[in-house]
């Protein structure tokens, strides 16, 4: 595993010496960095911040976000049986902290609600020194501590977030995503709808009301319209709605035989749920069977809808039933500790947290600037998902994308999806152009 450098252009990009023509080094060591920068740890130990969803619509992503969590900062200083540390690439990190010190670790919850997430960041960042913070269930919430972070000067990496934003207009230097996100599902899932219903289908959206529901939406009918499908009607839906019927019921009489769920967590379980007890599943439209299309699935959520997931496709980042040597060292490592499989929420959080230590342990430090640029461009496996390239023009993750069903004869309570296609990183790559946004300079934070 080579040693990161950092160049000129890395040095200046983001530090207080950018655009004013001050002669620098060419070349810096990672070990030498001399300005402060902010939370810069002085003692034994360096502090983690993890912001989750414990309340809200998403709080079943969140509790096991935070398991995850837990297990790799145990991981990283020594405990344990190492986990993934054990299969990752890189072989930086000696189960002894991170340059030197151990990981300690603060937590927020941010309700699924954006001020509040902002909020809990802003509290652990001032008050409790957090040096990094991650997590986070919703795109909404992500696009708002990602800026929050920016501001404040500290690393923020994503959690489960899906939308494009993240990575597209609203990405930002000191924001790194490891989770897919629409565009990449858009890519993976097309070609499977299109063998199982065919080109001639008119497609209904119920849609969660912010800025991930729009994401999926959008990226959804891009690839089924272009497949020939039509889209009958979008109806938005507010976040935390126990009841859909309402939206439900016009559905019956749209003329539709797809209806696309862009909704998920709590949302997902009732809407799909209600859509069953409806009769869609059973209908059939202008000759042709009705299909249920839900673009995010997580085993939390397929887990909640019992039944009523079988047969119906997906994407999901990650699954628990892989069988490459990272995810089964990640799933006997969670299992041990805690009694059942782990989510993709749970394994996006782990490797996030991992892959910020390996990167503060190759940069010899914790500035914000130099953790980015050990990140930029980086390339590694034994994670799940295969080789997996953290790209530099917009701190988006590339790998294979999972399309999923839920399973006909599930074994247990915890077999609930099938792994029907593993989409090939090559098939859902694009240009960073695409989504728009840009990057702009590192913040340390002085």
């Amino acid at each position: 595993m080579r040693k990161y450098d950092f160049t000129r252009r890395s040095l200046l990009k983001g530090t207080a010496l950018a655009g004013v023509g001050l002669a620098a080094p060419t070349i810096l060591t990672s070990k030498s960095w001399a300005a402060n920068y902010l939370n810069e740890p002085t003692g034994s130990t360096v502090t983690f911040g993890f912001n989750v969803p414990q309340t809200g619509a998403y709080a079943d992503e969140g509790a096991d976000e935070l398991r995850a969590y837990e297990l790799a900062v145990e991981h990283i200083n020594g405990e344990g049986d190492g986990g993934m540390l054990n299969t990752f690439s890189s072989k930086e990190l000696k189960g002894n902290g991170i340059n030197g010190k151990k990981v300690v670790f603060v937590t927020g919850d941010t309700q699924t609600k954006s001020d509040a997430a902002r909020a809990s960041a802003k509290r652990m960042v001032e008050k409790d020194g957090a040096i990094m913070i991650t997590g986070g269930s919703s795109s909404g919430v992500a696009v708002a501590v990602q800026s929050y972070c920016q501001d404040a000067g500290v690393i923020f990496m994503a959690g489960l977030t899906h939308s494009n934003d993240t990575t597209g207009k609203d990405k930002r230097a000191n924001g790194f995503r490891h989770f897919f996100n629409t565009e990449m599902s858009g890519a993976a899932l097309a070609p499977v709808l299109e063998r199982n219903f065919g080109k001639d289908r008119v497609a209904y959206h119920l849609t969660a009301d912010y800025n991930w529901g729009w994401s999926q939406e959008g990226s959804i009918k891009k690839y089924t319209e272009k497949l020939g499908w039509q889209t009958a009607s979008a109806v938005r839906t507010p976040l935390g709605s126990g009841d859909f019927s309402q939206y439900i019921t016009p559905v019956l009489n749209s003329g539709a035989d797809v209806l696309v769920l862009n909704h998920y967590g709590r949302d997902m379980v009732n809407s799909l749920t209600q859509s069953v007890q409806f009769g869609l599943r059973d209908k059939q439209v202008n000759g042709k069977e009705f299909a249920i299309v839900v673009p995010l699935y997580s085993r939390l959520m397929a887990q909640g809808a019992g039944e009523n997931v079988k047969g119906i496709y997906g994407s999901t980042n990650w699954h628990w039933s892989l069988q490459d040597e990272g995810s089964k060292a990640f799933v006997k490592s969670f299992g041990q500790k805690y009694g059942f499989p782990p989510s993709q929420a749970a394994h996006t959080c782990y490797v996030q947290a991992i892959l910020y230590a390996d990167a503060a342990q190759r940069a010899g430090t914790f500035r914000p600037s130099g953790v980015g640029a050990a990140l930029e461009g980086f390339e590694f496996d034994g994670m799940g998902n295969g080789p997996t390239e953290y790209r530099a023009d917009d701190h988006q993750c590339f790998k294979d994308v999972l399309v999923v069903k839920g399973k006909e004869n599930p074994t247990s309570q915890f077999d609930v999806l099938e792994v029907v296609e593993i989409t090939p990183r090559a098939q859902v790559e694009y240009p960073a152009s695409l989504l728009g946004g840009e990057l702009g300079p590192y913040n340390d934070g002085v």
